[in-house]
């Protein structure tokens, strides 16, 4: 049943985000300066400058959202579904989608493209929370309650994996299995299944060498320090100088072309770095915040739709960040997965504020 319209949303919320995003514009500028003013003419303020854009883009797009009344996404559960299908299956076809860090997993020109992934990670979470709500009463029987979502969800991972791209598939995939428990699943059903997957995730590991090898670097860096180790050494070499008040903002050794990229899925190395302890604890402190007003949300939402869109999109931001802490910290192998709304990227950065905006427009009517 449709809530009552609040005059304001949830804004702890609004304030948490705005500040993560402020943040990471900042460290933005602070760990790309560097490698902007050597590939881009002088122009230290190349990557800054886009994320700038895109985060006002995202903030525009999340104003809009707050306003839009979210039952209304119901209408288009299925034809966004098919489009993010299409769009998937449109960037593994040679000539179409572009290639970038060894991924063929964009669509678009130049530093323009999307990222088709990134928006099937939103498209997903908006369908299931509108067909679990649909079937609510079938989600306790394997046959027909867990086993359709689990195999639209495993064929949106099997395009992806054809880019190949492993760290957006266990995102999307780990963001599913939260709405589907959500919903209500059995968790016996959930762990046989889980049995199964590991073997599967062996094999998928076993078959390409660069995965095997992060592994093996995962396990022991050292032992490939110029290859599949050096990250994870880079990252340890910027976090363990950074102590517990940092370098100083601006004062990164790492960013000076040793840590490859630092701007992307390594940005947290240069913040512990620079602001150390305390601004990296401040940093996951403001996520953890984030988290539970999503989860707050989730819990007093109006209807079964809009608690399985909130935990949905609550799930998708808290499963990045672990992946994403794990991987710089060296806690899990390297996957290419960008910490939300710090790291540069503009189809992660626009696709995770208009989630936020969802979110808000279903705190407005929580009971």
């Amino acid at each position: 049943m449709q809530g009552t319209i609040k005059r304001y949303p949830d804004t702890l919320i609004i304030l948490t985000t705005l500040l993560l995003l402020g943040i990471g514009v900042v460290m933005v500028y602070s760990a790309s300066a560097v490698l902007a003013y050597q590939k881009f003419e002088g122009d230290s303020f190349y990557f800054a400058k886009r994320q700038l854009m895109w985060a006002v883009l995202g903030v525009i797009s999340m104003f809009i959202m707050m306003n839009y009344e979210y039952h209304k996404l119901k209408r288009v559960a299925k034809p966004l579904l098919i489009i993010c299908f299409l769009f998937l299956i449109a960037v593994v076809i040679p000539g179409i989608g572009s290639v970038r860090g060894g991924s063929r997993a964009w669509l678009g020109i130049g530093s323009f493209g999307i990222q088709p992934s990134e928006f099937a990670k939103l498209g997903l979470i908006i369908f299931f929370a509108y067909y679990l709500e649909k079937h609510q009463g079938r989600i306790s029987e394997f046959r027909r309650g867990l086993l359709p979502p689990l195999a639209l969800v495993t064929a949106a991972v099997g395009l992806i994996m054809l880019e190949p791209d492993l760290g957006q598939s266990t995102v999307l995939m780990g963001t599913v299995i939260i709405i589907i428990f959500a919903a209500g699943a059995q968790v016996k059903h959930l762990l046989g299944l889980a049995s199964l997957a590991i073997p599967v995730f062996i094999a998928l590991v076993a078959v390409a060498p660069y995965r095997l090898k992060r592994i093996f670097a995962f396990l022991d860096p050292w032992a490939f320090p110029l290859d599949a180790g050096y990250h994870i050494i880079q990252s340890l070499y910027a976090i363990g100088p950074g102590g517990l008040l940092g370098l100083g903002l601006g004062r990164s050794r790492q960013k000076f072309l040793y840590l490859p990229e630092p701007q992307t899925d390594f940005v947290f190395s240069i913040l512990a770095e620079e602001l150390g302890f305390i601004g990296g604890a401040t940093v996951l402190l403001l996520f953890l915040l984030l988290v539970w007003r999503g989860l707050r949300t989730a819990i007093t939402a109006p209807d079964t739709f809009g608690s399985l869109l909130a935990v949905g999109i609550t799930g998708m931001i808290a499963v990045q960040v672990i992946i994403n802490i794990g991987v710089v910290t060296g806690s899990m192998p390297v996957t290419g997965i960008t910490l939300p709304f710090i790291s540069y990227g503009g189809s992660s950065l626009t696709l995770m504020l208009t989630g936020v905006g969802i979110l808000l427009n279903i705190s407005r009517q929580t009971r």
